[in-house]
């Protein structure tokens, strides 16, 4: 279990906790409207290394350095304040390798308690942090641009027609730490870098996906609050792990997560990590070995919101700029994680803007996903529309078009993409209990025949209570990291798993019954076949059920149990398990033709809404059309009625099937002209000879 410390409130944490509940609002004046275009952090030019940062109500900034990095003195040096609230000053010499902080010091700040608050430079290229509740950190100064990118040094992103996408959303760690992975360095970086191993890089490759989207890779706070414990302020009663584990509690908007590079077996606590700057250059080896296969490297980003249990960050440089505060003074919590940044505040989007573009130039990013989206502002929405693609015009922008609001539209009316729940909720449902989809043979609120025709053609504004201006703009998913995985929800929607019954047999669990399988099949057929993005989740290609292990030593009530969050578990129900791969073989291959079938032929990624004609069709749960793209001539049929098999008659031809029950690719599996029956939850794909 991990050990959870009994902590003494220290000076650290009553300064904290003062920000965080006690900051007084005062009349915004124009310090807090302020903007500069000095360079920001730490940089090294002609012979000398500048540290500059953004205070612009600070009456003192001091500059902390530190030789090593559990020096906990450390030597001061004063800052000087610009007209524009950037304090400045330099050191003589290259200084890469040194660690560094900032005291700041605010008119209503008892400046003896506040000058032992260490503040990490938000431009920080690497941080190191002391792994406890409060997360203190220090800044590494660092030199950039000095990795080979080998043949991609020019050409440096994977630039691809956002229609062509097929996205495979997956937690780095979680993709080589289990043993069952194969690779010599589990759970990092390097392991995901390993090739000819069960897991990892060669197994993803095997799935004929063309992109990889990373759960949060910026460094992030690990650690929570002690359990049934008081910190900050806070009880903690909804988290036994004292973890955060899925990353989405930004700490540095510049910098890689330490933890990927350390090759621990695990957290180790009350110990320094990322000392040794090895994050840099093991995403970037990450984001080469793909690049190299021709795969895209997305990154999941926060900035709705920043780690909520931070010692020296945003907070303690200027809570009245970087927050969205109540009139008392407390943090609004829209986001549901404590502290809602303000990305309307000027330097708060260039903050913003400059991380972004330094992710695609330093580490070669292709496109983002932004968490939250709905809580940026639009001006920052439109300017990183702008900014980003004057760097590269392909780059991929699409968001959770949520939290504060909902507003899909306004996203895909500013060219962004954005998660299509519309198609999750209509064809799968919206959970697992009391409303089941269309792949069920049920009705999910107001869905209906029409509207699983709208998700055909990408869910267009042209449709009825469509949401996108341009199919790209749909990302179509049927699982994500948040809530049950697809196969988790097909369990329990059959009534094969209820909640109260503790699973003994894992792999007996895992294993697909003929009826799981065929709805796994139905929902990824339709999703591989619809206009716009395809996105699927890690393990979802093999129906991954996320079991919490019985014999894990924190007192989780779910032990044994499948649970739909697991955001805090740095263990084997969030790991990826290859053995159950094995066991789900067939649905691996499935979804790896279904992939093959829409690299090959356009028409499942560029058909246009005039080229898909759907059939009068009887049973309300059937669906049939005609897509004609590009020369080739297709016929989909769906039966999603359990109950009977459905007789499909054909327009005239002959065609071969490309798809059934059992397979999919891009190989002929026979022949059929005339009629076609459909047994219960199954889809063909036909193409005409």
């Amino acid at each position: 279990m991990l050990k959870t410390t009994k902590i003494t409130i220290t000076i650290f944490a009553a300064v904290l906790i003062m920000l965080h509940f006690k900051v007084k609002a005062q009349k915004t004046d124009e310090r807090l409207n302020a903007y500069s275009d000095k360079k920001l952090g730490a940089f090294v030019e002609q012979g000398n290394t500048f540290f500059r940062l953004f205070a612009p109500r600070a009456k003192s900034v001091t500059l902390k350095v530190f030789e090593k990095v559990d020096d906990n003195t450390g030597t001061g040096h004063n800052m000087t304040k610009d007209e524009n609230g950037v304090w400045e000053t330099s050191l003589p010499g290259e200084k890469y390798g040194l660690f560094y902080g900032y005291v700041v010091i605010n008119p209503e700040d008892d400046s003896v308690k506040k000058s032992q608050v260490l503040i990490l430079d938000p431009y920080a290229k690497s941080v190191a942090t002391f792994n406890t509740y409060m997360n203190p950190r220090k800044g590494i100064v660092v030199k950039e641009g000095d990795f080979d990118w080998g043949k991609h040094s020019e050409n440096k992103w994977i630039q691809r027609d956002w229609r062509d996408l097929i996205i495979y959303e997956m937690h780095l760690r979680d993709q080589t730490a289990d043993p069952s992975s194969g690779v010599q360095h589990p759970g990092t970086y390097l392991g995901l870098t390993e090739k000819g191993k069960k897991g990892g890089f060669s197994y993803i490759k095997t799935l004929n996906i063309n992109t990889v989207e990373f759960l949060p890779i910026q460094e992030f706070g690990n650690i929570e609050i002690p359990f049934k414990d008081t910190l900050a302020g806070m009880f903690n009663t909804w988290n036994n792990y004292e973890r955060n584990h899925w990353g989405y509690m930004t700490a540095a908007f510049f910098a890689p997560e330490a933890y990927y590079a350390e090759n621990w077996e695990k957290l180790r606590w009350n110990q320094w990590m990322g000392q040794e700057d090895k994050a840099r250059r093991q995403f970037k080896e990450v984001v080469k070995t793909f690049h190299e296969a021709g795969i895209g490297v997305m990154m999941d980003v926060v900035y709705n919101h920043i780690s909520e249990y931070e010692l020296g960050s945003f907070k303690q440089i200027d809570p009245q700029y970087y927050f969205r505060l109540n009139p008392n003074g407390s943090f609004i919590a829209q986001s549901g994680c404590g502290n809602d940044f303000k990305t309307e505040a000027p330097m708060a989007r260039r903050l913003i803007i400059e991380s972004l573009i330094y992710w695609m130039n330093e580490y070669h990013i292709d496109g983002f996903r932004f968490d939250l989206g709905k809580l940026i502002d639009w001006k920052t929405v439109e300017e990183i529309s702008s900014e980003l693609r004057k760097v590269n015009p392909s780059v991929v922008i699409v968001c959770e078009p949520w939290g504060g609001g909902y507003d899909p539209a306004g996203f895909s009316k500013r060219d962004w993409g954005a998660w299509n729940d519309q198609i999750r909720n209509g064809i799968k449902g919206q959970n697992p209990v009391n409303n089941l989809g269309w792949i069920f043979g049920k009705w999910f609120g107001d869905n209906s025949p029409q509207r699983i025709k709208s998700y055909v053609n990408g869910t267009l504004d042209r449709d009825e209570k469509g949401l996108f201006k341009k199919k790209e703009h749909a990302v179509n998913y049927l699982e994500s990291h948040d809530d049950h995985t697809f196969g988790d929800f097909i369990r329990i929607g059959l009534g094969d798993y209820k909640n109260d019954r503790v699973i003994t047999d894992i792999d007996k669990h895992a294993r697909l019954t003929p009826e799981q399988l065929k709805l796994n099949k139905l929902g990824a057929l339709f999703l591989y076949t619809a206009q716009g993005i395809t996105m699927i989740h890690a393990g979802q290609e093999f129906a991954r059920s996320k079991v919490v292990p019985a014999d894990i030593d924190v007192n989780d009530p779910l032990r044994g149990k499948i649970d739909h969050n697991t955001y805090d578990k740095d263990n084997a129900v969030n790991y990826i398990n290859y053995h159950h791969a094995e066991l789900n073989k067939e649905l691996v291959n499935y979804y790896a033709g279904l992939g093959a079938l829409r690299e090959k032929y356009s028409a499942f990624r560029r058909a246009e809404y005039e080229e898909v004609k759907f059939f009068d069709l009887p049973d309300e749960f059937t669906l049939g059309y005609q897509l004609s793209h590009g020369g080739d001539n297709f016929v989909l049929i769906f039966n999603a009625n359990r109950e009977k098999s459905v007789e499909f008659t054909l327009p005239a031809g002959t065609y071969e099937i490309l798809v059934n029950g059992e397979k999919a690719g891009v190989k002929p599996l026979g022949k059929v002209k005339g009629k076609a029956t459909l047994p219960p939850s199954t889809g063909w794909v036909l193409k005409k000879k």
